[in-house]
């Protein structure tokens, strides 16, 4: 749909745009409060959490170390973020709260409005409602490593280049800065002795260095290399800790860092090469990966064009908006899936690497911030629709007290921010959006949710945007605004086919799981059927719901 503003809230936007870059709201009001906060000698648990970027499913069979956490741990097989575009999906991650609530709704500004990016997560006073801010005011030792959000970056003041605001929250704040997407030649942050923000390069290495210190700079590397340091300075503190490792893998590049460097540049030791012919894809031979793992490739869609739903209850067809030319080749679409194979090997080694440094009393939570579509739909490459290629992500479990096995209760992103509270003995805040499934950890029957809302804001593509995926064929402005809902029996979409920040044309598209993908709008043939209804019925009450009424809509 097209995000229709309140007055308040467009109000708002319009006050805010000059004062992006100004000092953060202390939003933590109405916080919870520790149960066992900053005690000497404090036995709660560690936290590690990894998030991958760009992470589709099929990936994940060729990691031994995330298959180790997967014998090992909770899985869970409904597993789905709210937003499948990098920005809102991480601010939405942090918070707790759907898009339409913490305001960032796409990647960058668009235009005058911060709409997107970190302008619009300062601009909604985001910063203070981080679960950070919680679990450092209840004793925890907080640190970030990796990727943040969009736009949060050095600037040039008179000549010379400033590191970006401090982000409150976090004791150890070292963020790579957007030049990771590259693989090589960034950026990163850190606090000095003082507490005072600094910048620190990663140039790239010639080509002509071996390839072990070429590798050693790659940014997959150099995050796990500062999560390792992180973990052994503080595994023996008295206080428990808590640290996000957020990677730049397996997101494309934007800009070559080398010659001939793939469109998903893996790092040097995972690809083909004299003795490792085909490159390392993990627990696969990289020559056995193919189109079919990709559920849906090239699924033809002259049956997935949207239902108009007259006030009448009669429907009518509607203008499909899946216009793309279909640019992207087998040979190409397989060479991105073979590359992505290799570039996630280097994420599983710091899986591998943080998992042995960790103490027993240490939970471990493996996910992404989205998915990603390469052919399937016939949408080329890319992300932002509300399919089973874009928003279903992987949420592996390990811990203390944690049984093994497959999880089927429904976990949305924004269900982290109150799990990670309430491992750490608080109550959530009333403003998250999402509920905690600590229980489902212990118990794998225990209740937990039964749908996963979606919501996505159409957006034209601007500059600075880093999904509009032009290698793999892909266009943001393609997919227009929806929200949707998911349950066991199928997906239903209200799209919102005017491109207007005001307007409306909803449309609709139902799918029913008969298939592991979407393959035919069934609008017209079920919309009456009791479990369409149903899905219709939380769809709309999901529609600018506040956080106890979204709460509610899951179970």
């Amino acid at each position: 749909m097209r995000y229709r503003f309140s007055g308040g809230v467009l109000g708002t936007l319009l006050l805010v745009v000059t004062l992006v870059m100004g000092p953060f709201s202390s939003a933590g009001q109405g916080a919870s409060q520790p149960s066992s906060a900053g005690a000497a000698g404090d036995r709660r648990p560690n936290m590690v959490l990894i998030l991958m970027d760009d992470f589709s499913m099929e990936l994940l069979s060729t990691m031994p170390n995330a298959q180790r956490m997967v014998r090992q741990g909770a899985s869970y097989r409904n597993s789905y973020v709210v937003d499948s575009l990098c920005c809102p999906s991480r601010a939405a991650l942090l918070t707790g709260q759907a898009p339409h609530q913490t305001g960032v709704l796409t990647n960058t500004r668009n235009g005058t409005l911060a709409v997107g990016g970190y302008p619009a997560f300062v601009a909604h006073d985001n910063p203070g409602k981080q679960f950070s801010v919680a679990l450092q005011g209840s004793g925890y030792t907080t640190g970030f490593i990796g990727k943040f959000l969009n736009l949060y970056e050095a600037r040039d003041v008179d000549g010379h280049t400033v590191a970006p605001p401090k982000v409150p929250g976090w004791d150890d704040w070292q963020a790579i800065l957007g030049g990771g997407y590259n693989g090589w030649g960034f950026r990163s942050t850190y606090l000095d002795r003082d507490g005072n923000l600094r910048l620190r390069n990663h140039p790239i290495p010639p080509l002509r260095a071996p390839r072990r210190v070429r590798d050693s700079h790659y940014a997959t590397n150099v995050t796990a290399a500062k999560a390792v340091r992180f973990i052994r300075g503080h595994r023996d503190d008295a206080a428990p800790y808590f640290l996000e490792i957020a990677t730049y893998g397996s997101h494309g590049q934007l800009r070559k860092a080398y010659r001939n460097s793939p469109t998903f540049p893996p790092a040097f030791r995972d690809r083909p090469r004299a003795g490792l012919a085909n490159g390392n894809c993990g627990l696969k031979a990289c020559g056995s990966l193919r189109l079919r793992d990709l559920l849906g490739y090239g699924d033809p869609r002259r049956d997935n064009a949207p239902t108009y739903l007259r006030r009448n209850g009669r429907t009518a067809p509607a203008p499909a908006w899946r216009t793309n030319r279909i640019t992207l080749t087998d040979r190409a679409a397989l060479g991105h899936y073979r590359n992505r194979a290799r570039m996630v090997q280097s994420i599983d080694r710091l899986i591998g690497r943080v998992r042995a440094e960790v103490g027993p009393n240490t939970y471990v939570f493996l996910t992404a911030d989205n998915g990603i579509h390469l052919g399937q739909h016939q949408l080329n490459g890319g992300k932002g629709t509300p399919y089973d290629s874009d928003v279903r992500v992987p949420l592996v479990v390990v811990g203390p007290g944690v049984a093994p096995g497959r999880r089927g209760q429904f976990v949305n992103n924004i269900d982290l921010a109150p799990t990670f509270e309430a491992l750490a003995g608080l109550d959530s805040p009333e403003y998250r959006s999402g509920s905690s499934f600590k229980a489902s950890l212990r118990a794998r029957r225990a209740p937990g949710g039964r749908f996963a809302f979606f919501e996505h804001t159409w957006s034209k593509s601007r500059p600075g945007e880093v999904d509009a995926d032009r290698q793999t064929g892909g266009m943001t402005d393609l997919v227009p605004s929806y929200i949707a809902v998911r349950g066991r029996r199928g997906l239903l979409v209200r799209f919102d086919l005017d491109n207007s920040w005001r307007g409306t044309r909803y449309a609709w598209e139902l799918y029913r799981y008969d298939v592991p993908w979407e393959d035919r709008n069934v609008f017209t043939q079920d919309h009456r059927k009791p479990y369409a209804r149903e899905l219709m019925r939380r769809l709309r009450a999901w529609d600018q719901c506040a956080p106890a009424r979204c709460r509610a809509l899951t179970r």
